[in-house]
């Protein structure tokens, strides 16, 4: 994963948009926003864990295919 990773033309205007609509927020809102925005994050990110461990069977309590 040493390449870059590029964005597609749609996600570009996306984010443009997104830039438009932060700079008309006040200071208070955009603080807020960013709250909502972190935790969303932190959820995605508990989500991905969670199924990997799934699809990797990580949480089955084996290590090198041995039961613990």
């Amino acid at each position: 994963m040493n390449q870059p990773i590029e964005l597609s033309l749609e996600q570009e205007f996306s984010i443009r948009c997104f830039a438009d609509k932060v700079e008309q927020m006040s200071h208070k809102q955009a603080q807020e926003f960013l709250l909502v925005l972190y935790e969303q994050m932190l959820i995605r990110e508990t989500t991905f864990q969670q199924l990997l461990k799934q699809e990797w069977r990580l949480d089955l309590g084996t290590v090198s295919g041995e039961t613990v």
